[in-house]
């Protein structure tokens, strides 16, 4: 098998989807895609990130490699079971959403996170530049940020906690479809923070 094979086969055994799986790294969707489809190999870096975070060996993406143990969990959830049939609003599915974390984690610490900033790639950036200075030239507002801006509007649905166990943490995405959760290599202890392009800040306990 092919790296781009083998990455597929783990990201699929993972139950993730290729946002799912870049979400998590911190990269594009379509970087994952050209991994997966053997035009491109990640750099040392994300080589670490993805073999650590599907629970596999670098020498198994590379080489003939083992079985796989994957640490990355994902469950299906249904926010309107717990609605009685009415139309869920944003703050209710939150609610909800908290609800479902600490049924999963009934024994643990659970950390609520707010998303603060989402970092730009190169071409992002280059894209908000030309924006905002476009805007200038036609005497309006300058309109740099509108990238960030755009990809934190995106995210209101997304909610984000850190669960403390006695001997693991994980770092948990809530959507409106599924709880993933992710075990970190090394606890985060800090009231600010950077997962891949994302920043977060600790905003307190779930009850």
């Amino acid at each position: 098998m092919t790296f781009g094979e083998k990455l597929k086969e783990a990201r699929k055994k993972a139950g993730l989807t290729q946002e799912e799986l870049a979400e998590l790294i911190g990269i594009s969707r379509a970087a994952v895609a050209k991994w997966e489809t053997d035009n491109g190999l990640p750099d040392i870096e994300n080589l670490k990130t993805v073999a650590g975070l599907l629970d596999v060996s670098i020498d198994y993406l590379l080489d003939d490699g083992e079985s796989l143990d994957l640490s990355v969990t994902k469950k299906a959830i249904d926010l309107n079971k717990y609605g009685n049939g009415e139309k869920l609003s944003r703050m209710k599915k939150l609610e909800i959403k908290e609800r479902i974390v600490r049924d999963t984690y009934p024994d643990a610490e659970i950390i609520r996170l707010t998303l603060t900033g989402i970092r730009n790639t190169k071409r992002e950036t280059v894209i908000d530049q030309i924006i905002g200075w476009f805007a200038l030239l036609l005497g309006g507002i300058p309109l740099f940020g509108t990238q960030e801006v755009g990809k934190l509007a995106n995210s209101l649905d997304q909610q984000y906690y850190l669960v403390n166990e006695e001997k693991s943490q994980y770092f948990i995405l809530v959507t409106d479809e599924h709880i993933v959760a992710r075990k970190l290599p090394e606890r985060i202890g800090k009231k600010k923070f950077e997962i891949g392009d994302k920043k977060f800040q600790v905003m307190g306990n779930v009850k």
